[in-house]
């Protein structure tokens, strides 16, 4: 892709991600830390692969003058998203849907930031839009922590559902909050979406894509009906 973007002079978009931190030593964090990253981890493939995009990226632009942007995202969470992807968020949601326990892993203290994709698709079209390369963090410096993120779906969904606490995941990060700092500086942007308002909107579309939306299913019966 980035060969394409050399023949072409198209500018090129990198969404890089907060994996690139590793386990991070300093927090929150600033687009100057290198991060810590166990590179034979288990999930080492995905934290340096995007690492070596980052490289690649520069490399274009520093050598063959190709206009990169690099977007470090943080976790992202919305309607449409895949319903059983292994997210944390997605997971919660899914699950107490289903009224089946919500699953901690570890003792739920790690923690993580959560932007509302609206968020991140606007301060994705500032970067493209602007003349700085980046890298540059789009994340909610909101931070909760993964029992604090499953309180507030109880709340959202059903203040009976179950948490379940089952062994932590190797190389499993303990912190994670964006500086953007320089995003708010640079390219004008700050996530404007908390949580707690934009989580609903992902319930709802769940809700209808897990147990199905009645009155469209009856409306296109009544339709093709009528067709035949």
């Amino acid at each position: 892709m980035l060969g394409l973007a050399k023949r072409v002079g198209a500018r090129f978009l990198l969404t890089s991600t907060s994996e690139v931190y590793g386990d991070p030593l300093q927090h929150p964090q600033a687009e100057t830390y290198w991060g810590n990253v166990n590179p034979i981890g288990v999930r080492s493939c995905y934290d340096e692969g995007k690492r070596t995009a980052e490289t690649l990226s520069m490399d274009y632009h520093r050598g063959a003058r190709v206009e990169v942007r690099i977007a470090r995202i943080f976790n992202t969470y919305g309607p449409r998203m895949c319903i059983d992807d292994g997210r944390v968020v997605s997971n919660f949601v899914a699950q107490a849907l289903r009224k089946e326990p919500l699953t901690v892993y570890g003792d739920g203290k790690q923690t993580r930031s959560f932007q509302y994709v609206s968020d991140l698709v606007e301060g994705l079209m500032k970067l493209m839009e602007g003349e700085h390369v980046g890298p540059f963090n789009l994340g909610n410096p909101g931070e909760f922590t993964m029992l604090e993120l499953a309180q507030v779906v109880q709340e959202t969904i059903d203040p009976n559902a179950r948490i379940e606490f089952r062994p932590n995941t190797e190389d499993d990060p303990h912190k994670r909050k964006p500086d953007i700092s320089r995003a708010k500086d640079l390219l004008g942007w700050e996530p404007k979406v908390p949580l707690r308002h934009g989580l609903p909107f992902m319930v709802s579309d769940f809700r209808k894509r897990i147990f199905g939306d009645h009155s469209t299913s009856t409306t296109s019966s009544s339709s093709s009906s009528a067709s035949v």
